[in-house]
């Protein structure tokens, strides 16, 4: 099956330290090329994120963010005051109060804002680990799922190029016999012209030659086998990407060959839009898996 490098997944999940959204973005790159970012708190998580991308993606440049947002009630829970620094601040509060020769409550708004007072305890995020994997592996699921759908867009295009070089093989295959027919004529026809004795076995050897630098069987068998094979790994359950590049290379070959071949309209033609159908399907390819 065809996978395009290029898809983009969120998943996003409440644990009972807040909430966890994942995004990942893919495109194309001829190896695996993963990018993390991830919150201080989940730096461990690092290796699994590694490792499975790589046991389940093959290619592409892949983009992977983590977002963290703690759960307001659970952060309170994790608060607490400083009571020194505290007992400080009452105390300076009661000497600048002797001081300005009075007695004043202290406003507590105030000095609750004061730097150091209220302190976050270090969370234990530990028991997240398991379940920020766990999603981690569904925003994997969504992001393959959307590298096969838009894989099965890019093979239909390519089924339908594949199609029109058969097309094209098929209507050279069909004209050569006329083709031939029509060299031979010309052929013979210049030779009459020419007004001189010429043995008939000496202008058969000629014809002979002068059809085989026609003759297009060789390529045209080539480009029908190699369309076959691109068929057989577009089927495959594997990353296909490189071996349809290759063959992508084979079939602009055998195009060149034929085109090289053009001594005539009808092949010249057909050459021209062999290379035009194995360029579109080349441009796609390189954003195959």
């Amino acid at each position: 099956m065809i996978r395009s490098m290029t898809a983009y997944a969120r998943r996003s999940g409440h644990l009972e330290a807040g909430q966890l959204t994942w995004e990942i973005r893919s495109v194309n790159q001829r190896f695996l090329d993963p990018s993390l970012r991830l919150p201080e708190d989940f730096r461990a998580l690092e290796p699994g994120v590694r490792s499975r991308l790589k046991a389940r993606l093959g290619r592409g440049k892949v983009e992977v963010s983590l977002k963290f947002q703690p759960d307001p009630a659970a952060a309170a829970a994790d608060m607490r005051i400083n009571l020194d620094v505290a007992r400080t601040l009452l105390r300076a509060h009661e000497e600048i109060a002797d001081l300005a020769g009075g007695s004043a409550e202290p406003d507590l708004v105030h000095l609750l804002s004061w730097p150091g007072l209220i302190e976050q305890a270090d969370s234990d995020l530990d028991a997240a680990y398991e379940p920020a994997l766990a999603l981690f592996d569904e925003a994997v699921d969504e992001l393959i799922a959307a590298r096969e759908q838009e894989g099965r867009a890019i093979a239909a295009m390519i089924e339908q190029r594949l199609a029109g070089i058969e097309a094209q093989a098929r209507l050279v295959r069909e004209r050569m016999p006329a083709i031939r027919a029509a060299v031979d004529a010309r052929f013979r026809e210049k030779l009459e012209s020419l007004d001189v004795a010429v043995d008939e076995g000496r202008i058969e050897q000629e014809v002979v030659m002068q059809l085989q630098k026609l003759d297009v069987d060789e390529e045209l068998d080539r480009l029908e086998t190699h369309v076959a094979e691109v068929r057989r790994v577009m089927a495959l359950d594997e990353p296909v990407g490189r071996r349809l590049d290759f063959l992508m290379q084979e079939l602009n070959r055998e195009a060149n060959t034929l085109g090289s071949k053009a001594t005539l309209a009808e092949v010249g033609q057909a050459a021209v839009e062999l290379k035009v159908l194995v360029e579109q399907m080349r441009e796609q390819v390189q954003n195959v898996e």
